[in-house]
């Protein structure tokens, strides 16, 4: 009886060794990347702003850090300040480095609205890093924000 004692508890043993080492390896294998970031923030026919008041311009976005597979997102604030209605649209440039387009990519929900003289709305920015990225661990980007009068 007491070879079976030890037998069972020889495989207690193994079996706590064995979650133990799995443990460690999971540890070891899992990588912990993230990506800092700026951008730019460029107008062209439009006020854009940090605040609803349209008091404080806005000229660049800190993402602080995302980890790649994650994103971010900014609400801001634009305003028409022409005479004539304005249809907007949001480009990046300037990438750095120039690989970073692709693997991050910034979408808004803004694209084709228009606005009429002095109107205000809200637009959201999204910042997304594909969980594929490797080799980035800061960039930068020009947002270029664009009013064109219809």
């Amino acid at each position: 009886m007491s070879l079976q004692k030890i037998a069972a508890a020889a495989l207690v043993s193994i079996a706590v060794t064995l979650a133990v080492l799995t443990a460690t390896t999971a540890g070891l294998l899992s990588v912990n990347r993230t990506v800092t970031s700026t951008g730019a923030v460029t107008a062209i026919n439009v006020g854009v702003y940090s605040n609803s008041a349209c008091t404080n311009q806005l000229t660049s976005i800190d993402w602080g850090t995302v980890s790649p597979g994650n994103s971010a997102s900014k609400i801001i604030y634009l305003k028409n300040t022409g005479n004539a209605e304005i249809t907007l649209s949001m480009d990046t440039a300037n990438w750095n480095p120039s690989n970073a387009d692709g693997p991050i990519t910034l979408t808004w929900n803004r694209e084709s609205a228009t606005l009429t003289p002095n109107q205000v709305t809200t637009a959201t920015i999204t910042l997304s890093i594909s969980e594929s990225i490797t080799g980035i661990t800061n960039y930068s980007v020009d947002i270029v924000i664009t009013g064109t009068e219809n």
